[in-house]
């Protein structure tokens, strides 16, 4: 039982680091939306949390019915390629509206004129201090972006678990079923977020300058790459 739970630790570690599509998301959204290091942790424990329970509720009911390992594994890698279509398509999504974003804040011209005559003009963007609170307020993808998010990795699997799990299936033991899936869930949670602060902390200190604009878009751009990393099968 000692080595199995060392191998859950194991696996649940090296798959996440393996697999940017644990963390990467995470970073480029909390640095284009300006989240906090506690709120970009939490959205990270949570869609986390979800991406974990789906392939344990999915081993439990394999189990329970007597499936056969091959089938769910192949079960899950059906979900892993729909998650990716799913990551790549909101990516897409995601950049075009940035893109429109970075356009409606692109640098302009105002004129004043004053009542003794005077008339000048000044340029500035809709950045940082100028930004137009109601529209950040009113912006449909603000709001629904952690909900899709969440989806996702509720959808997307943790393929490793499922033959971790079956080993003390096979001797009829529950609890320690229990106990693997515990250890294999906390190990995954911990690298996504430790990996997710780190990313936070570096890319935070990274001036965009004149891109800042742009950083939906880039962040859009990085959510598809991960999905299309995933159906490439990297």
């Amino acid at each position: 039982m000692g080595a199995l739970l060392a191998t859950a630790a194991f696996i649940g570690t090296v798959h996440t680091l393996a697999g940017p599509d644990h963390y990467v998301p995470f970073i480029a959204m909390a640095r284009a939306r300006g989240w906090s290091a506690g709120r970009t942790a939490a959205m990270t424990l949570v869609c986390g949390t979800g991406h974990v329970a789906g392939s344990v509720v999915l081993g439990a009911v394999g189990i329970a019915v007597g499936l056969a390992l091959g089938w769910m594994e192949a079960f899950e890698a059906f979900r892993g390629e729909v998650a990716g279509w799913l990551l790549l398509g909101f990516g897409v999504a995601y950049a075009a509206w940035g893109l429109r974003q970075a356009h409606r804040k692109r640098p302009h011209r105002h004129w004043h004129g004053h009542g003794d005559g005077t008339v000048h003009d000044h340029q500035h963007g809709h950045q940082g201090a100028h930004a137009h609170v109601h529209e950040a307020k009113s912006s449909p993808a603000r709001s629904i972006t952690p909900w899709v998010l969440f989806a996702i990795f509720v959808f997307g699997p943790c393929e490793a678990l499922i033959p971790v799990l079956m080993v003390p299936a096979a001797r009829g033991s529950w609890g320690q079923v229990a106990l693997v899936t515990a250890v294999f869930g906390l190990c995954t949670l911990a690298t996504m977020t430790a990996a997710v602060l780190a990313g936070h902390k570096g890319l935070s200190r990274l001036p965009l300058g004149s891109a800042e604009r742009y950083a939906h878009a880039l962040a859009g751009v990085a959510l598809a790459a991960c999905g299309a990393a995933i159906q490439l099968g990297l």
